[in-house]
């Protein structure tokens, strides 16, 4: 069951989507969904080739669906119900079950930026997509529970409302300041520098100065690039290059694969925000030391309200040193 229900009092859609309780969870090990079906398995794979080099498929327990069942209740007038259509997509980084992303080549990870825009801009055709949210869940700690390097991709029938409010503030400061938002913030961080952890000539990653993680990390566009579709072969080898350096920064910190979510921030495929939306990613590793979890408790989910543990400068200074001594 898959569907729709409206908060009215925080004004965003909840999705309902009972048939995930039976989703996969920690699958034996010598079994991966994920991984190329061998050809004398018993038990084919969602990949019934014998090997690949990074793939798109369907995800198995989607929370939207192209053709989705009817809501289980008769909506309201002030409490509606519309039925979970979209997509759910699984984007599959290498055929390595044991692989970790740090130690492969730039020339990867300019691949899956061509994938992520060729994703994004196909779903994004789809009349009823109106937005297409690229993301990342990584470790345990953040509550993954199939260990092959994966992300996924939602095409939501509709913009997500931490989305849609970051949108709004940008298109309001454009009306007033004449200037995109992230433009001007990326001017900002770059004029102190202090919070700068890599650079190249069409991306910054930052650390924020308003981060509420204690080890975030926004890579944003240098160009007013709205979203993937903007894109030349240039800026996908140096998202591609600098997403690296961000990789290796994460996991030298504390010697093992940093936990995160990944949120790709861009247009609407809606067709609005062009003038206003600024494509940029943001990580949000759950860890606030090597060994101490950030858990997000009263004032974070209670209130809206989250409380930092370390200063973004001198996160964003640890962060090079990861990557300095990775590099010497």
């Amino acid at each position: 069951m898959t569907e729709r229900r409206w908060d009215p009092t925080l004004q965003e859609w909840v999705i309902t989507a009972t048939h995930r309780q039976e989703r996969t969870f920690k699958p034996p090990e010598d079994y991966c969904p994920f991984c190329p079906t061998e050809a004398d398995a018993e038990y084919p794979t969602a990949i019934p080739e014998p090997d690949y080099d990074m793939a798109v498929v369907e995800n198995g327990f989607p929370s939207l669906q192209p053709d989705p069942p009817e809501p289980a209740v008769e909506g309201a007038d002030l409490l509606p119900a519309e039925p979970a259509n979209g997509q759910c997509e699984v984007v599959l980084f290498t055929p390595e079950h044991d692989g970790t992303m740090s130690q492969e080549p730039v020339s990867r990870f300019v691949k899956l930026v061509k994938l992520w825009r060729d994703r994004y801009e196909t779903l994004g055709e789809k009349a009823d997509h109106e937005y297409v949210y690229i993301f990342e869940n990584r470790g345990e700690d953040v509550g993954v529970t199939l260990h092959h390097p994966h992300g996924q991709i939602y095409a939501y029938p509709f913009v997500p409302p931490k989305i849609q409010t970051e949108l709004q503030s940008s298109r309001d400061h454009l009306e007033e300041h004449g200037r995109c938002l992230f433009c001007d913030l990326l001017d900002a961080e770059r004029e102190d520098g202090r919070r700068i952890v890599a650079e190249n000539d069409a991306f910054t990653a930052v650390v924020p100065y308003f981060a509420r993680w204690a080890y975030e990390v926004h890579v944003y566009a240098n160009d007013h690039l709205p979203s993937l579709a903007a894109f030349d072969s240039d800026h996908e080898r140096a998202l591609g290059s600098l997403l690296k350096d961000v990789q290796i920064a994460y996991d030298g910190l504390f010697d093992e694969e940093m936990p995160y979510v990944m949120a790709m921030h861009q247009q609407p495929t809606n067709g609005t925000g062009e003038d206003y939306a600024h494509f940029h990613m943001e990580f949000y590793p759950p860890k606030r030391t090597e060994d101490k979890l950030k858990h997000l408790a009263g004032s974070e989910l209670g209130a809206g309200t989250y409380i930092n543990n370390k200063l973004a400068e001198e996160s964003a200074a640890e962060l090079r040193e990861s990557l300095d001594a990775a590099r010497e």
